[in-house]
């Protein structure tokens, strides 16, 4: 009787999983990584702009959603992240005997891509707490320290950030971890789909790739550093009531020292006072 292990599935279809793994790694997951930096960094216009963004994405509704978020994000993640493991399993590192530049980055692309899945499993736990069954969050996931994101409440997400400078760091070292393995996988993914075949082609696309790369570390640690900065005392006077608030109104605390009146999204989705 045959045995049937992944080692055996990845060796008969070695082709085309690495090119469906290589795919995935840019269409959707680089994808929703750009925009996933993007949304957050819009904390740097304060807690309100935040939490408009976050309404623009949750008046999509919770069916939709949670059918987007499996099919374009936990998926392929999930897909991307255990070919990826096994892709680290079955590599021989040999950086000490040989550090070369080619080397160097192809130790590093596994360790970030190890650093990262580890990340995304962490950060998804601590945000949104895996799954959304309400036995689940309220008996498994917020007693273990997650699901401390309220999307109708989103300055939640800067107080999870600020709850510890060593939640912040491990955010820091994550984030950069996705970065860096997107963008030094849009490099080897063009030598796996022969965009870049010569030694010439690859020096050049190393630019391109770089630039990526630099630009997303500045969206990923911006956005962190107006989570780590935002004034919870102060702008926390738009936050609504958690989990019963509907998307989009601002109910400001009593006795905050932010005068402004309550903002509502008029019918063009703008923030009207």
């Amino acid at each position: 009787m045959r045995t049937l292990d992944c080692a055996s599935v990845f060796g008969r279809h070695e082709f085309l999983i690495r090119r469906l793994h290589s795919l995935t790694g840019l269409v959707p997951i680089g994808g929703y990584l750009a925009f996933h930096l993007a949304t957050n960094a819009a904390i740097l216009d304060g807690i309100p702009a935040y939490q408009h963004r976050a309404d623009q994405i949750h008046r999509l509704g919770p069916t939709t959603i949670l059918f987007l978020e499996w099919l374009l994000i936990f998926l392929p993640i999930l897909f991307h992240g255990i070919v990826g493991m096994l892709i680290v399993s079955r590599g021989r590192r040999n950086v000490s005997q040989y550090p070369y530049g080619g080397n160097i980055r192809y130790t590093l692309q596994r360790a970030t891509g190890v650093i990262a899945m580890a990340f995304i499993l962490w950060h998804v736990f601590q945000m949104h707490g895996w799954f959304r069954w309400e036995w689940w969050v309220e008996s498994v996931a917020k007693p273990l320290g997650g699901a401390g994101f309220d999307p109708a409440a989103a300055i939640t997400a800067p107080q999870v950030i600020q709850s510890s400078w060593i939640i912040a760091a491990l955010y820091a070292v994550g984030t950069l971890a996705c970065v860096y393995h997107l963008a030094n996988g849009l490099w080897t993914m063009g030598i796996t789909w022969g965009v870049w075949t010569s030694p010439a082609a690859q020096r050049k696309a190393n630019i391109p790739c770089a630039i990526v790369g630099f630009a997303l570390a500045v969206v990923g640690i911006g956005a962190l550093y107006g989570m780590w900065t935002a004034d919870l005392t102060g702008e926390s006077g738009y936050k609504p009531e958690a989990r019963g608030h509907q998307a989009g109104a601002w109910q400001p605390d009593a006795g905050s020292k932010w005068d402004v009146p309550k903002l509502e999204l008029g019918n063009e989705g703008k923030l009207d006072p």
